[in-house]
């Protein structure tokens, strides 16, 4: 395991000197980080709770999985990223994200049909056939500028849609907020989109290297940051956004 970690990071080492290579972003001086925003989360259509609605029955062990969090962003994800964003040209960023969110489009596709969803299943499949091809493997996303939106489903959402509840509140290691159905709804999602990074990737180095490559490139578009919302009560509104904004998810 950690010699297969090694290896990953010295292909992302690579991947990043190759990047740079190319056209380097010298923005690390001027850096500015990113606020939190939250969308969706008051809208007319969302159930009025306060903060301590939320069912939290573990919340000792949430609170210290969600100060590992910090530190782990802090120290190690965060570093990371920024060097990502700082060594690679926007069109190549770009270009990863939209890949691996191409990826992410079979998920959708599988999540809607399980949920019976004629337009969303059409619209994902539609999006991947195009970007598959037209937009070389994903890289390029000509299905929004076709106008074909892009849903985003999980297996959470499917299980939600069927009528599962949310179960207790849980913080995951590195990932974040989240509940019991969600984390079981983990599981599927991560085997298909394991599936399709295995079948593009098959060498055992390339593909943990790709999976590091979308870890970051996923948090660098999350513009949240730990313990720099000045609240006082972080931990509580964090629990309270998430969850509104899943109900929100599951509903729409």
């Amino acid at each position: 395991m950690i010699t297969n970690f090694l290896r990953g990071t010295l292909l992302i080492s690579v991947f990043s000197m190759v990047a740079c290579s190319t056209g380097p972003k010298l923005e690390a001086e001027g850096y500015s980080e990113p606020v939190f925003t939250a969308e969706r989360i008051l809208s007319e259509d969302a159930e009025t709770r306060t903060a301590s609605d939320v069912y939290d029955p573990w919340q000792g062990m949430n609170r210290r999985i969600y100060n590992f969090n910090y530190q782990f962003d802090r120290y190690v994800f965060l570093p990371v990223t920024r060097g990502y964003q700082n060594v690679t040209p926007d069109i190549a960023e770009k270009g990863v994200s939209n890949f691996f969110d191409n990826l992410r489009d079979v998920n959708t596709f599988f999540n809607s049909v399980l949920q019976l969803s004629g337009t969303k299943s059409a619209q994902s499949l539609g999006r991947v056939a195009v970007n598959s091809t037209i937009g070389l493997l994903g890289l390029i996303d000509v299905a929004t500028m076709f106008g074909i939106n892009r849903p985003e489903e999980d297996f959470g959402q499917t299980l939600g849609r069927w009528g599962a509840g949310p179960g207790p509140y849980l913080m995951l290691p590195v990932l974040g907020p989240s509940n019991l159905r969600d984390g079981i709804g983990l599981i599927p999602d991560t085997m298909v989109n394991g599936y399709l990074k295995e079948e593009i990737f098959p060498d055992d180095d390339v593909r943990l290297a790709a999976s590091v490559v979308d870890a970051v490139s996923t948090r660098s578009k999350v513009n949240f940051r730990s313990y720099e919302t000045g609240s006082a009560f972080e931990y509580e509104t964090v629990r309270w956004l998430w969850t509104t904004k899943r109900e929100l998810d599951i509903a729409k």
